[in-house]
Formats: C-alpha cells, structure tokens, sequence
C-alpha cells in the first residue's frame, strides 16, 4: 500500500499499460482517475462509455475508488478539465502518469503530414498539457502553504531512444517526451514535484505486428510471460509513490524483470583547436573522435 491516500490521473488507462499501471496504483491505496477516449491503436473512433469506465468496475471490484474520464488530452480544454475533474472528485491530484498514445506508422518517404501532425497531438502534445496543468495546480499549493510531494512519470519508448524503422513521427515524439521530462524535472523540483519517463517494453495493441517473436506470451504454463505489461507497473507505481521522492530527471528502461536506467547523451570525446577550423582539416579529427566514442545503438529494425 505505497500509494495510500494518493490521488492519480493515468491517461491511455483503458487498456495495456495504462490499464495495467490504473490498476497496479488501487492495490497499492491510490484512488485513479482512469483516463481514455477509448479510440482504435490509429486515434480512429470511440466507443460509447468506452474501456475506461470497464477499468473503473475493476478498481471498485477491487475495493478501490476510481473515475473514468473521456477528456482529450491533447487539447488544452481537455487537459484542464481532468486536473480539475481529479481535484473536484478526491479533493487532491498528487500523481500524474501520461500514457495516452496511438501509432500512425509509414516508411518517412510514404509518411504524410497528417500522420506526422497526429502522432505529434496524442503523443507529445498530450504530454505537455496535462503536465502544464498538474504543474500549475501543484505550484498554487505551494504558494498556499501546503506541502507538495506530487509525481510525474512520461511515457516515452525505445524508438525515441534509438529510433524505430517505420516509425519517424513516432520516435520523434517520444524522443521530445525525453527532452520535456528533463526540463519539467529541473523546473519542477522547487514545487516539490519530480518528473521521470519510462522506455517500457511490453506487449500491447500499440506493439502488435512488432518483434512477434520477442511479444509472444509464453507457451509454458506458469512461465514468467517477460512482455506481460503488468510487469512495468510495479517501477510506475513506485514513481508515483511519496518514497521515490529522490529519484528525478531519470528515464527507465523497463521489459519484464529488468529495470535500466539509461545512461542519456553525455559529453563524449571530444578536442580543440582554439581557433576556427578548415574545412578540409577535420576529415580526420571527426573520423578520430568517433572512434573514441562508444559505438552508437543501432536503429531497431535497420
């Protein structure tokens, strides 16, 4: 019970990892708002009360407490809207968990603008927003007098990390998501606020047709089904917890049992001249330093 008397928005929360994550929280004495559009893996469509109100039953069975919202993320109406559906209905907002996201893959040279500006919305627009808006909720605390020690964990992804072949519009966004966690982490920390990301492997609609083999639930009875996507859950509620309170700035990889935390861009080899460079000089100085440097990840996919 690490989350006890905590209040908890998760986005994307109507399946997969969000639904996981939703869950995971109300074992652990969260109340969840369980936030979906309940779309298709393209953003097409939703359904009615839709998956997220389903998610919402689960918790109760469960003995927790929990609201569904249908708010879009991606707007700033939507995005005000669940901080202050959160506040109203538990009287707090303490953990923010953005997982909301859908896939719109083309090869680059096939990838039209629309499905660019798309995967751009839902994914790191739908980041910023509800993060914006936690941030401005928890900074009033402050300012009131009452002790902040709120959490935000982004969903970012080994293709914004390394890159993904097919997915350009995806892997940008969740390379943007990284650059954003970074920033709201050092610009949070006064308010009491830290801010992490996490690059999860697991199997999920958003991976279905990727590396089969590898998201394949084992034939095994009982063995550890290593892409299940309960397994991220655990570090995610952690995140959110009061006990991570330390730990910011940081992204995750996460698959299965492992946890890593990755190592992000760093000064590498590097030299100076102490003057303006010719051109025609730094064949060999840049041909030097990479192979100085450690190799770099190959594309997933190439």
């Amino acid at each position: 019970m690490i989350c006890a008397g905590r209040v908890v928005i998760v986005t994307g929360a109507g399946r997969g990892l969000g639904r996981a994550h939703a869950l995971e929280f109300a074992r652990q004495g969260a109340a969840v708002v369980v936030n979906d559009l309940g779309v298709t893996r393209d953003g097409a469509g939703s359904a009615g009360e839709g998956p997220a109100h389903d998610v919402v039953h689960e918790i109760e069975a469960l003995g927790g407490r929990a609201v569904a919202s249908d708010h879009d993320v991606a707007t700033a109406d939507g995005a005000a809207a669940l901080v202050a559906t959160t506040v109203s209905s538990f009287g707090r907002l303490d953990t923010l968990v953005n997982n909301a996201g859908f896939l719109r893959d083309r090869m680059l040279v096939n990838l039209g603008e629309d499905e660019w500006d798309a995967v751009m919305r839902v994914h790191l627009k739908g980041h910023f927003l509800p993060l914006r808006n936690a941030a401005a909720h928890w900074r009033a605390e402050t300012k009131a007098g009452r002790p902040v020690a709120a959490r935000v964990i982004n969903t970012s992804s080994g293709a914004g990390l390394y890159g993904n072949v097919g997915q350009a519009n995806y892997s940008a966004a969740k390379a943007g998501i990284v650059g954003l966690t970074l920033v709201a982490a050092a610009e949070l920390a006064r308010y009491g606020v830290t801010v992490n990301a996490i690059a999860p492997a697991a199997r999920t609609r958003m991976t279905e047709g990727l590396f089969d083999d590898m998201m394949a639930a084992p034939e095994e009875e009982g063995a550890f089904d290593v892409m299940a996507p309960e397994n991220v859950s655990p570090l995610v509620t952690w995140l959110g917890s009061a006990e991570s309170g330390e730990v910011t700035g940081r992204v995750f990889e996460v698959k299965g049992g492992e946890i890593c935390v990755v190592d992000g861009f760093r000064h590498g080899p590097s030299t100076d001249k102490g003057a303006r460079w010719d051109p025609a000089d730094l064949g060999p100085v840049v041909t030097s330093l990479v192979a100085k440097a450690a190799p770099a990840i190959p594309v997933f996919g190439a």
